[in-house]
């Protein structure tokens, strides 16, 4: 299989790297000259190339499978506009124009798609009433990929975390507002995408990428203080509509698909970080 994945940063990265080992071709497509020089270094084929310029994505060679994994660059609505819905429309516009056009695309969404649910439960049957401008350029996103005319799949990732990422002083250091979090390491992430295409399932079907636990933030917190051997962080109230955003993300589907996580909860996938951490502090 030949694949290309637009937006190869955090994610895409990692996918390529698994795609590689399963046997894959990979292509890596950045925007800037070191976002290709980190694709190669990752030993994938980079191609500089950006998602709303339609005249550098010729510069991609054809492929089975498009994997659209742009992110914003920044949490203001412009700037999702333009990744999510510009970039996606213009991409989707100029492969499906091809003479060799993908077979498949797979776009990376979020599970920020809900919205605030006050704790409930979601899953892929859950209808979206998007109440913010972002959550309605995500719906609006997600329409473009189904309406577009070829096979696709929507992955819709809950919050990133794993190397680099892991975030371990903001939750150690600052206030803990009450809600809900749903959680996947990069690697599932990663993982999740590459079953899919091996396994050639979910086609036309919408996939929730999340770990088995939703878990309740406080609850996150007072283990990984207990883990690192620190005192607990006080109680506090989110400042912002996305830190009060509390829903429990199901990922029966995915499991009932047959993947397999490396890291099924939080309790795994933290602990090289608190390794990490208890060493640099002596603990």
């Amino acid at each position: 299989m030949n694949v290309a994945i637009l937006g190869c940063g955090y994610v895409g990265l990692e996918l390529g790297r698994q795609l590689v080992e399963s046997g894959h071709d990979v292509v890596g497509v950045r925007r800037s000259y070191d976002g290709v020089q980190a694709v190669e270094s990752a030993g994938l084929d980079g191609v500089r190339a950006d998602a709303t310029d339609e005249e550098s994505l010729s510069a991609i060679p054809d492929v089975d499978t498009l994997v659209y994994a742009v992110s914003a660059g920044g949490r203001d609505s412009d700037a999702a506009r333009t990744a999510y819905v510009d970039g996606l429309r213009t991409s989707l516009s100029h492969f499906s124009g091809r003479d060799a056009p993908p077979k498949r695309i797979v776009y990376t969404s979020s599970t920020g798609v809900y919205g605030d649910r006050d704790g409930a439960w979601v899953d892929e049957s859950t209808p979206l009433e998007p109440k913010t401008e972002r959550q309605e350029i995500l719906a609006d996103a997600e329409r473009i990929v189904r309406e577009r005319g070829m096979d696709w799949t929507i992955a819709r990732f809950a919050g990133l975390y794993g190397p680099d990422r892991y975030r371990l002083e903001r939750y150690l250091e600052g206030s803990v507002s009450e809600r809900y979090l749903n959680l996947i390491h990069r690697d599932d992430a990663a993982g999740a995408v590459r079953f899919l295409l091996d396994a050639d399932v979910g086609r036309n079907e919408i996939v929730l990428v999340c770990d088995d636990e939703p878990i309740w933030k406080p609850t996150l917190v007072e283990w990984l203080a207990d883990q690192c051997g620190v005192e607990q962080p006080s109680r506090g109230e989110a400042t912002s509509e996305r830190g009060r955003s509390s829903k429990r993300c199901s990922n029966r589907k995915l499991h009932q698909l047959g993947y397999r996580f490396r890291y099924p909860t939080y309790r795994e996938g933290y602990q090289d970080a608190i390794s990490a951490y208890r060493k640099a502090e002596n603990v």
